[in-house]
Order: structure tokens, then C-alpha cells, then sequence
């Protein structure tokens, strides 16, 4: 007797001892897990050689749909096509005709999401610009005149964000290309600076010593939260990148070794390296730590999202310069000019090259030391590192009129004492 729709609803999602078949006609099994699952399996020759495979799932599929899917495709069999390869290069031109939405959500769960670390910006740049317009038709008929519309009028506003999409645009459709989901990539030919007119600027901005006093002023003082004052306070400090900080987890801190040891997968260059960046923790740094440590008690991050355990998120520094500049215009009358996070980076680096040698500011900074060098010299730096901190924590709360407690064997007061502006 073949499957019937009672059998079906017997054996579905009922618990078995061990997997049973259930044969039909023409070549149609139910295959039956020991959890219950019933899905419908197509048998057949194929030169001389017998294949299966599966062709749905019940309820999904019904008893009608699968025995009417297995006529089909056996005709397919009949006209010499192996139907487990037709039924797969059905499927692919199924994915060819998606919308640009779900072609853009394949290559991001495939590509994007292992190979950039920013790619929740990505994801949210086209989820506001591009989506909207054309997220919505199919990838493989939208024309090059279409993207340019939206291309060329964010160029006039939002250059860099243009920039990243048209940039993104072109790696999705070369990804596609390659798979043959789209017959081409129109935007392969189309270019930032020749087509939308985009000029990459330098970027040089390193405050200054009385931007620095100012910032920390606004910094202690204004309605930024504890945990975010501290934040900007290390970023400053370690001149690190500030996702480094921001995904820090408490373990990656020794207080007895004294290193903050930031894993391959933490840092830029670790994916190539495959080995941790360290830093030393010295003791004008230590107590900044703690407080940062104590402030996230219950979470296994050094920086969680506000009323959370959960990290940092990649967005919640963005906002803290603008924080910043708007307390000094609004309660000190002074214009601090735009910065981003990552000019406090670059305004450490600056001073470090006051303070110690090149090799060991660029050693600071993460960078990789170059050619022969980087091959042959494995060592840390750790000491030289300190050193060089030590000296720029003086030269900074020098600069913001900090007032350190002499001991600093009292839990490095010297980071953590009021702050007193002359």
C-alpha cells in the first residue's frame, strides 16, 4: 500500500526507535526521522546508477504536491537530464531572479559579514539609500541608469557614504557575476572620483595641547555617561582603535603580568597575522581599568551597551565627539573644531613621536614594523611600550591640570582623583 495522508498525519512529528522509508509509486519514498520529520525523496536510475534525493518536506509540501513534483521532474529523467541537476539549476535561476534585497542579503551572509569589519554600517547604508528605491526589483534588471540616480545625488551630500556603496554595489555584483546569478555587473565600470566626483580629502586632524585640555574638561564634565568618559579618556591614552577597547573582555586584562593582550580577531591586522597585539598596563593606566571593570560588574566586557551586559555597540562611539564639542559650545563658549575618534589616535601618535622612537610609536599604534624587520624582530616592545606611556600620561595630565596623588600604590589614584583645572 502506498502513502496515504492518514499515514502521514500518524507519523508526523511522532518519536521513532529508528529512521523509516515509506515507498510509494513511481520512485516516491517518505523517509521518516527518529524525531518525526517525514520527507518526501525522489528514487531513480541515472546512468545505470541509482540516486535519491529529497524534493520537500510534509506539511510543507502535501501528498499531492510531492507526487505531482515527482512526475515532473521524471519527465525530465525521460528527456536525459539528471532531475537532482535540473532541480539544483532551478533553483539557482530562482536566486538569479531576486530582488536586489535578497541578492544583497546572499552575499552578505557569504562575504561581507566574514571579510568586514564594518559591515553593519554597510548593511545600514543600503538599508537607508538604496533599498527604498530599488531593493525591491529583480538584481538582474536593474539598469546602471538606476543606480547613478541614486549614486549621484548622494555623491552631492553624503560623498562617503556614495562612496561605500558604490564600493559594496560593485563586490556584490562581482560576487553574483561569478555565479552566474546576474548576466553582469553594471557598476564595474564606475569609479568614485572619475564618475561621481568624489575627492578623497586628507585627514591631519590632531588636537592641539588646548583642544586636549578642553576636551577633557567637557569630558569630566558633561552628561556623558561614566563608562563613555573612561572610554574616550583610554582611547586617548592608548592611541588604540577604538573598536580594540570597545570589544576588550575583562580576561584579556593581567594585572599581574601587566598586558592587555588584544586577540587576533580584535585587531586589523590579526586576521593576516594570526597573532594578539600587547600593551602594556602602566600605572598611570591601571586605575582608568578598574573603574572601566567595576562600572561593568556583571559583564564579562570591559564596555557594555548603557542598562546591559552586552558589548559596546559598533555605533555608540560615533556619537561622543558631538557630545563633546556641543558642551564647549554651549557651557565654556568655545568652538572646538570636528573631530572623530579616531583623530584622538592620531593626536597619541603625534606626541609619541616626541617621546620615543618611531618603531616603538608605530609598535603603539598596532601597525606592523616593515620588510625585514617585521620578519626577523619578534620582540614586544612591552618595556619600551611603558615607558613611552608613562611619559605621554605625564605630558597629558600635565596639559588637563590633573592633580595625581603621590602614591601610586594606592590603586593608581593618579587615574581616578578629581580633576582640578588652574
Amino acid at each position: 500500500m502506498g502513502i496515504t495522508d492518514t499515514w502521514l498525519k500518524a507519523n508526523h512529528k511522532k518519536l521513532k526507535t529508528k529512521k523509516l522509508i515509506k515507498t510509494d509509486r513511481d520512485g516516491l519514498n517518505a523517509r521518516v526521522s527518529p524525531k518525526g520529520k517525514i520527507t518526501f525523496m525522489m528514487r531513480y536510475y541515472y546512468n545505470n546508477l541509482r540516486k535519491d534525493f529529497d524534493i520537500g518536506s510534509y506539511p510543507l509540501m502535501s501528498l499531492k504536491e510531492a507526487r505531482d513534483e515527482n512526475q515532473r521532474l521524471r519527465k525530465k529523467l525521460e528527456l536525459g537530464y539528471d532531475p537532482k541537476v535540473a532541480r539544483q539549476l532551478e533553483r539557482q535561476a530562482i536566486i538569479a531572479a531576486k530582488s536586489l534585497k535578497g541578492l544583497f542579503e546572499l552575499w552578505y551572509d557569504a562575504y561581507c559579514v566574514k571579510n568586514k569589519k564594518m559591515h553593519h554600517d554597510i548593511k545600514r547604508s543600503f538599508e537607508i539609500h538604496v533599498f527604498p528605491r530599488i531593493g525591491e526589483l529583480p538584481a538582474e534588471k536593474i539598469t546602471l541608469h538606476e543606480w547613478l540616480d541614486i549614486l549621484e545625488t548622494l555623491a552631492e551630500k553624503r560623498p562617503a557614504i556614495a562612496e561605500r556603496i558604490l564600493v559594496n554595489a560593485k563586490q556584490m555584483g562581482k560576487y553574483a557575476l561569478k555565479r552566474k546569478l546576474i548576466p553582469s555587473n553594471v557598476l564595474a565600470d564606475i569609479y568614485a572620483k572619475e564618475d561621481l566626483q568624489i575627492q578623497k580629502r586628507s585627514v591631519d586632524r590632531s588636537l592641539s595641547d588646548e583642544e586636549i585640555k578642553m576636551l577633557w574638561l567637557a569630558v569630566d564634565h558633561s552628561r556623558i555617561t561614566e563608562k563613555n568618559k573612561l572610554f574616550i579618556k583610554l582611547c586617548l591614552i592608548y592611541a588604540c582603535r577604538n573598536g580594540e577597547l570597545r570589544l576588550s573582555e575583562k580576561e584579556h586584562f593581567d594585572f599581574k603580568a601587566m598586558v592587555w593582550t588584544i586577540p587576533p580577531e580584535n585587531h586589523k591586522l590579526g586576521k593576516k597575522s594570526g597573532k594578539p597585539l600587547l600593551r602594556p598596563i602602566t600605572p598611570a593606566i591601571e586605575g582608568y581599568l578598574k573603574q572601566a571593570f567595576a562600572l561593568s560588574a556583571d559583564s564579562k566586557y570591559v564596555f557594555t551597551n548603557d542598562g546591559s551586559n552586552e558589548v559596546m555597540g559598533h555605533t555608540a562611539p560615533l556619537a561622543l565627539p558631538y557630545n563633546i564639542m556641543q558642551y564647549l559650545r554651549k557651557n565654556e563658549g568655545f568652538e572646538l573644531p570636528h573631530f572623530s575618534m579616531h583623530d584622538l589616535r592620531r593626536t597619541a601618535r603625534t606626541n609619541f613621536s616626541t617621546l620615543t622612537e618611531p618603531h616603538i610609536a608605530e609598535v603603539m599604534l598596532g601597525h606592523s614594523l616593515g620588510g625585514i624587520w617585521r620578519t626577523y624582530d619578534q620582540h614586544d616592545y612591552l618595556k619600551e611600550q611603558a615607558k613611552a606611556y608613562e611619559a605621554w600620561c605625564k605630558r597629558l595630565f600635565g596639559l588637563v591640570g590633573l592633580n595625581p596623588l603621590k602614591s601610586p600604590s594606592n590603586d593608581n589614584v593618579v587615574a581616578l582623583d578629581s580633576r582640578r583645572y588652574g
